[in-house]
């Protein structure tokens, strides 16, 4: 079955579709065409979404790209908290430093925090307390006295109870004794309802024992005391504190206080230009910026909100980007670096959005100087900087501190970015939380001085909460472990693990191909001095030197710098055999590093290291025995790629520098500048540096270093006597 389309010449008429089918070939029926209507569509329609979907498949890693910036920017934005920003800064006993101030709508003015406090003290210590009289209590009382004295005469008995019921008509407060002034009010809780009354009229304590006594002096002036000592135990409380009913009564007294102690009409004069601040108008102010802060007020500007939080993060981020398209475009070329750039900006704003929307978090102990040591393990130490500063930048629009947390931070930041520039130890970071603490103290001692002039708020939890920062921070370790596993990039902490001499590919190197080993000694050193000149990564460069002819332990005898003997294994190959061994150590190395899972930043330098040279001295010793004959050069040739990178670049550039100064008989100044010279002009000339970011500068540089260090290398010794 096959289609095609036709279409009429006249202009309006539909396109259509020709079915034709085709029948068995062994049953003779004629094909069968039908022709089926495209339904209207017209044919530049079909040509142009044909070629929308090619364009579209063509640059997925472009729209990638797109997808991956528009989507963080509307979650940076979506994740921002929503509140107004209040952009003036004041404190009471300052001047005004802006221009006059008026209210741009009417507004009540709230008491401050003290204020209300104070109130509310108040209200708590004169709220009466309310006692429930038990009317039960006096009866058993008379009637435990009439048991007590029964043995009494009448007259006493009647004087005793007569004291009694004295005592029940004032009424015996329960509770500990003198917790109540005697102006305290109180209320009773009766029948009737509650009724007030003061403290001091009824008994407790002293105050019962002084009353009795009182109500005792007529008729027991001999025994007193003894009556006394015998009737108080007797006496029981009969007004109970109730204490719930008391809380209850207190809290809706205590609902009932209005926080607003004013209003401001809209239009008024809130604050003069130049005015020392006062206590009302800081009341003033701070009322206002409440109100900016206010859901009703966000809900009122929340579209302009949304506006100014995507401006913003539109703008950090098409910095960021311009900074990686001029400086490193390799990350934005690489969608993988990129994805992992962009979620530690994103991962940094949601983190501080979450934790600032929780009253549970002290904000200064959010460890945000994981984000530049994380950023610094996998790229370099600007596009830490620049990442770092940009994002403190964003998540300044909403931080309380404002202009104070931007440079805490940003000065935290590059304290720890400067104390692990040339990351070679893991104790760095140890170092680098020590200084990020520094710098924590530093920067509020001297924010501190200029916002409050005193240290009173440079207090004892402020240490606690930024050593706790600073120990949050070393959490960057774990978090690098966890990045490198989940997105397949290697760090500086790998990379040193790498160029440990005792792993199992160098230890293997070693014992098997000594000769490369040390050849691959001398290519890092070169390599690592040369890229640190012109500015690289030093350590990923050292580390793809030590392993950049791990192949050649597959085959060691068929490399020079391993035969320890006077056979050479190549004496009984062809040419072009003998240049196929020498290549495919190349692909050797890729198959064994990948056996034994090393990153692939590393498999780059095992690439890349011969580009597409040629293996010269056996392409020459063809030519010169078979002088008729057309050699192939792909024969010849290392299957490449070229490098792509400066690090790459520098380390094939040393690696052939290396090799061929080792090959000199005589090594003085003039023969080892000859063999850096044209080493490196040949391989120009090869077009080997096209695809890297390499400048002439570069080159000049580094052929200075490789000179003065092959100098050291093969220097002069005095012959010691036999």
């Amino acid at each position: 079955m096959t289609g095609t389309a036709s279409a009429d010449t006249e202009p309006g008429l539909q396109v259509c579709f020709i079915l034709e089918c085709h029948g068995r070939p062994d049953s003779g029926r004629p094909p069968f065409r039908a022709n089926l209507p495209a339904a209207g569509i017209p044919t530049f329609a079909l040509m142009n979404l044909r070629k929308l979907f090619i364009a579209v498949s063509n640059r997925h890693d472009v729209l990638y790209r797109v997808v991956l910036i528009s989507a963080s920017v509307l979650l940076i934005a979506f994740i921002l908290p929503r509140q107004l920003r209040f952009r003036y800064n004041f404190r009471i006993g300052q001047p005004w430093a802006y221009a006059d101030l008026n209210a741009p709508f009417s507004y009540p003015v709230y008491k401050s925090p003290a204020r209300l406090e104070s109130e509310r003290a108040a209200i708590r210590s004169q709220h009466p307390v309310v006692y429930r009289r038990d009317n039960l209590t006096e009866n058993s009382v008379l009637r435990r006295v009439d048991e007590q004295f029964a043995q009494w005469p009448v007259a006493s008995r009647n004087a005793l109870r007569q004291t009694v019921e004295q005592v029940y008509n004032r009424g015996v407060l329960a509770g500990p004794a003198s917790s109540l002034g005697g102006r305290q009010p109180i209320r009773i809780l009766q029948t009737d309802g509650l009724q007030s009354s003061l403290a001091g009229y009824h008994l407790q304590g002293d105050a019962l024992i002084l009353f009795v006594e009182g109500q005792l002096q007529n008729g027991f002036s001999g025994g007193r005391d003894s009556v006394l000592s015998m009737l108080m135990p007797l006496l029981q409380p009969d007004l109970q504190p109730q204490t719930e009913l008391t809380q209850k009564l207190l809290d809706e007294q205590l609902a009932l206080l209005s926080p607003v102690v004013g209003e401001v009409a809209e239009g008024s004069l809130i604050v003069r230009s130049g005015q020392v601040v006062d206590q009302e108008v800081f009341d003033r102010l701070e009322s206002l910026r409440k109100i900016y802060r206010g859901n009703e007020t966000v809900d009122r500007y929340r579209p302009a909100l949304y506006t100014g939080y995507l401006v913003i993060v539109i703008s950090a981020l098409s910095l960021l980007l311009t900074f990686l398209w001029l400086l490193r475009r390799d990350i934005l070329l690489d969608s993988r670096k990129l994805t992992l750039l962009i979620l530690l900006v994103v991962g940094a704003c949601v983190v501080y959005s979450l934790a600032q929307g929780s009253s549970k978090v002290n904000m200064m102990m959010l460890p945000l100087c994981i984000l530049p040591l994380v950023t610094r393990a996998f790229f370099d130490t600007r596009t830490a900087l620049f990442t770092h500063v940009l994002t403190m930048l964003i998540l300044g629009a909403i931080a309380s501190g404002g202009y104070e947390f931007v440079f805490m931070q940003v000065t935290a930041g590059m304290v720890a970015i400067f104390s692990i520039v040339n990351m070679n130890r893991r104790s760095q970071l140890f170092l680098a939380a020590g200084l990020i603490l520094m710098a924590y103290l530093v920067s509020f001692f001297g924010l501190t001085l200029i916002n409050e002039g005193r240290l009173d708020a440079f207090h004892l939890p402020v240490l606690i909460w930024l050593l706790v920062n600073a120990l949050l921070t070393l959490l960057a370790y774990p978090l690098i472990f966890f990045i490198e596993k989940s997105f397949g990039v290697t760090s500086d902490f790998t990379l040193m693990e790498l160029t440990d001499f005792n792993s199992e590919l160098l230890r293997e190197m070693s014992l098997k191909a000594p000769g490369t080993f040390q050849h691959s000694l001398q290519v890092a050193n070169l390599a690592e001095a040369a890229i640190f000149r012109i500015g690289g990564n030093s350590l990923l460069v050292r580390a793809g030197a030590l392993y950049h002819d791990i192949g050649k332990t597959e085959l060691p005898m068929y490399f020079i710098e391993n035969q320890s003997t006077l056979v050479n294994p190549h004496d009984e190959l062809s040419f072009d055999e003998s240049a196929s061994i020498i290549t495919s150590h190349v692909i050797r190395g890729i198959e064994k590093a990948r056996r034994h899972k090393l990153p692939d930043v590393i498999i780059d330098f095992i690439r890349t290291h011969h580009g597409t040279m040629r293996v010269q001295y056996f392409y020459n010793s063809f030519i010169k025995s078979f002088p008729d004959q057309v050699p192939n050069e792909d024969a010849f040739r290392y299957p490449g790629p070229r490098p792509f990178s400066k690090e790459t670049a520098v380390l094939m550039m040393a690696d052939s520098v290396e090799a061929t100064a080792r090959s000199l008989a005589q090594h003085d100044a003039a023969s080892l500048d000859e063999v850096v010279e044209r080493t490196i002009r040949h391989q120009m000339e090869a077009g080997q540096f096209e695809n890297c970011d390499i400048t002439f500068r570069d080159l000049t540089v580094i052929k200075k270093i490789f000179k003065k260090m092959l100098a050291s290398i093969y220097h002069v010794r005095i012959a010691y006597p036999g």
